[in-house]
Protein backbone atom coordinates (compact mmCIF):
# COMPACT_ATOMS: atom_id res chain seq x y z
CA UNK A 1 0.00 0.00 0.00
CA UNK A 2 1.67 3.38 -0.98
CA UNK A 3 2.78 5.97 1.56
CA UNK A 4 -0.32 8.65 2.39
CA UNK A 5 0.60 11.91 1.49
CA UNK A 6 1.74 14.17 4.44
CA UNK A 7 0.58 18.30 4.76
CA UNK A 8 1.92 21.09 6.75
CA UNK A 9 -0.91 22.78 8.30
CA UNK A 10 -0.17 26.49 10.50
CA UNK A 11 -2.39 27.16 13.45
CA UNK A 12 -3.04 29.91 15.46
CA UNK A 13 -5.11 31.33 18.05
CA UNK A 14 -4.98 34.85 19.98
CA UNK A 15 -8.19 35.23 21.69
CA UNK A 16 -9.86 33.55 24.97
CA UNK A 17 -7.95 30.29 25.87
CA UNK A 18 -5.49 30.03 23.01
CA UNK A 19 -3.63 27.20 24.32
CA UNK A 20 -7.33 25.12 24.56
CA UNK A 21 -8.57 26.39 21.54
CA UNK A 22 -4.92 25.03 19.76
CA UNK A 23 -5.27 21.69 21.46
CA UNK A 24 -8.97 21.75 20.75
CA UNK A 25 -8.38 22.36 16.62
CA UNK A 26 -5.61 19.55 16.99
CA UNK A 27 -7.70 16.64 18.59
CA UNK A 28 -10.55 17.78 15.50
CA UNK A 29 -7.89 17.05 13.15
CA UNK A 30 -6.78 13.81 14.69
CA UNK A 31 -10.62 12.72 14.82
CA UNK A 32 -10.95 13.96 10.64
CA UNK A 33 -11.79 10.71 8.50
CA UNK A 34 -9.15 9.89 6.20
CA UNK A 35 -6.28 11.38 8.82
CA UNK A 36 -3.83 8.64 10.15
CA UNK A 37 -1.41 11.24 12.03
CA UNK A 38 -1.01 14.51 13.17
CA UNK A 39 2.18 15.71 14.88
CA UNK A 40 2.69 18.82 16.52
CA UNK A 41 5.55 20.94 17.00
CA UNK A 42 6.64 23.08 19.83
CA UNK A 43 4.36 26.17 20.76
CA UNK A 44 5.35 29.36 20.47
CA UNK A 45 4.35 33.24 21.40
CA UNK A 46 4.23 35.25 18.54
CA UNK A 47 3.48 39.20 18.20
CA UNK A 48 1.26 40.05 16.08
CA UNK A 49 1.55 40.54 12.30
CA UNK A 50 -0.38 43.14 9.85
CA UNK A 51 -2.88 44.35 13.10
CA UNK A 52 -0.23 45.34 15.58
CA UNK A 53 -3.33 46.28 18.04
CA UNK A 54 -4.27 43.01 19.54
CA UNK A 55 -2.96 40.16 22.04
CA UNK A 56 -0.38 37.86 21.54
CA UNK A 57 -0.78 34.80 19.56
CA UNK A 58 0.23 31.11 20.22
CA UNK A 59 1.31 29.81 16.95
CA UNK A 60 2.12 25.99 16.08
CA UNK A 61 2.39 24.00 12.78
CA UNK A 62 1.02 20.31 12.31
CA UNK A 63 2.15 17.74 10.10
CA UNK A 64 -0.94 15.77 8.83
CA UNK A 65 -0.78 12.21 6.95
CA UNK A 66 -3.60 12.09 5.11
CA UNK A 67 -5.71 10.44 2.22
CA UNK A 68 -7.46 13.44 1.98
CA UNK A 69 -6.70 15.80 -1.16
CA UNK A 70 -5.58 19.30 -0.62
CA UNK A 71 -9.13 20.83 -1.23
CA UNK A 72 -11.02 18.36 0.92
CA UNK A 73 -8.40 19.09 3.82
CA UNK A 74 -9.01 22.66 3.81
CA UNK A 75 -12.49 22.22 3.46
CA UNK A 76 -12.41 20.39 7.04
CA UNK A 77 -9.88 22.79 8.31
CA UNK A 78 -12.66 25.68 7.82
CA UNK A 79 -15.05 23.40 9.44
CA UNK A 80 -12.86 23.44 12.60
CA UNK A 81 -12.46 26.98 12.24
CA UNK A 82 -16.00 27.14 12.79
CA UNK A 83 -16.85 24.71 15.28
CA UNK A 84 -14.35 26.91 17.45
CA UNK A 85 -16.10 29.89 17.23
CA UNK A 86 -13.71 31.82 14.47
CA UNK A 87 -14.81 35.20 12.76
CA UNK A 88 -13.56 36.76 9.86
CA UNK A 89 -13.71 40.42 10.88
CA UNK A 90 -10.69 41.21 9.97
CA UNK A 91 -7.82 40.38 7.89
CA UNK A 92 -5.15 39.69 10.22
CA UNK A 93 -6.91 40.81 13.01
CA UNK A 94 -7.72 38.73 15.92
CA UNK A 95 -8.86 34.87 16.08
CA UNK A 96 -9.71 32.03 18.12
CA UNK A 97 -8.59 30.07 15.87
CA UNK A 98 -6.83 29.92 12.17
CA UNK A 99 -5.85 26.94 10.48
CA UNK A 100 -3.50 27.80 7.04
CA UNK A 101 -3.02 24.81 4.88
CA UNK A 102 0.80 25.38 4.23
CA UNK A 103 2.41 23.02 2.16
CA UNK A 104 0.99 19.66 0.89
CA UNK A 105 3.49 16.74 -0.28
CA UNK A 106 5.26 19.30 -2.43
CA UNK A 107 2.20 19.74 -4.72
CA UNK A 108 1.78 23.23 -5.68
CA UNK A 109 -1.78 25.21 -6.16
CA UNK A 110 -2.90 28.62 -7.82
CA UNK A 111 -6.69 29.23 -6.78
CA UNK A 112 -8.88 31.88 -5.57
CA UNK A 113 -9.39 29.87 -2.82
CA UNK A 114 -5.61 27.35 -2.22
CA UNK A 115 -2.25 28.35 -3.07
CA UNK A 116 0.19 25.77 -2.28
CA UNK A 117 2.60 26.01 -1.12
CA UNK A 118 1.09 29.08 0.99
CA UNK A 119 2.10 32.21 -0.79
CA UNK A 120 3.93 33.95 2.91
CA UNK A 121 4.86 30.80 4.52
CA UNK A 122 8.43 31.36 4.32
CA UNK A 123 8.03 35.46 5.22
CA UNK A 124 6.45 34.45 8.40
CA UNK A 125 8.48 34.16 11.36
CA UNK A 126 5.43 32.42 13.36
CA UNK A 127 5.59 29.78 10.67
CA UNK A 128 9.27 29.14 10.32
CA UNK A 129 10.36 28.78 13.97
CA UNK A 130 7.55 26.04 14.95
CA UNK A 131 8.47 24.65 11.33
CA UNK A 132 11.75 24.92 12.23
CA UNK A 133 11.03 22.33 14.96
CA UNK A 134 8.62 19.72 13.33
CA UNK A 135 10.91 19.02 10.51
CA UNK A 136 13.79 17.89 12.83
CA UNK A 137 11.14 15.21 13.77
CA UNK A 138 11.86 11.89 12.42
CA UNK A 139 8.78 11.22 10.71
CA UNK A 140 10.27 14.63 8.33
CA UNK A 141 13.58 13.20 7.80
CA UNK A 142 13.08 11.60 4.21
CA UNK A 143 13.84 12.85 0.83
CA UNK A 144 10.51 13.96 0.24
CA UNK A 145 11.15 17.00 2.82
CA UNK A 146 14.86 17.42 1.87
CA UNK A 147 13.58 20.79 -0.14
CA UNK A 148 11.63 22.40 2.36
CA UNK A 149 13.88 21.52 5.30
CA UNK A 150 17.20 22.96 2.98
CA UNK A 151 14.53 26.12 2.11
CA UNK A 152 13.82 26.87 5.86
CA UNK A 153 17.59 26.27 7.29
CA UNK A 154 18.18 29.01 5.25
CA UNK A 155 16.17 31.36 6.64
CA UNK A 156 17.00 33.50 9.28
CA UNK A 157 15.53 33.23 12.54
CA UNK A 158 12.65 35.34 13.43
CA UNK A 159 12.24 38.39 15.45
CA UNK A 160 9.14 38.35 17.64
CA UNK A 161 8.82 34.73 17.96
CA UNK A 162 9.53 33.06 21.71
CA UNK A 163 9.11 29.18 23.23
CA UNK A 164 6.12 28.92 24.92
CA UNK A 165 5.28 26.11 27.51
CA UNK A 166 1.76 25.43 29.29
CA UNK A 167 0.90 25.88 32.65
CA UNK A 168 1.12 23.27 34.97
Amino acid sequence: MPEQPQAIVGLGANLGDRWATLQAALGFLRETPGVAAVEASPVFETDPVGVLDQPLFLNLVAGVTTSRGPEALLQRMMEIELRLGRQRAVRWGPRTIDLDLLWFAGETRVGPVLELPHPRMFERAFVVEPLRELLRAPSFQGPAWAELRARVAALPRGAGVRPWAPPR
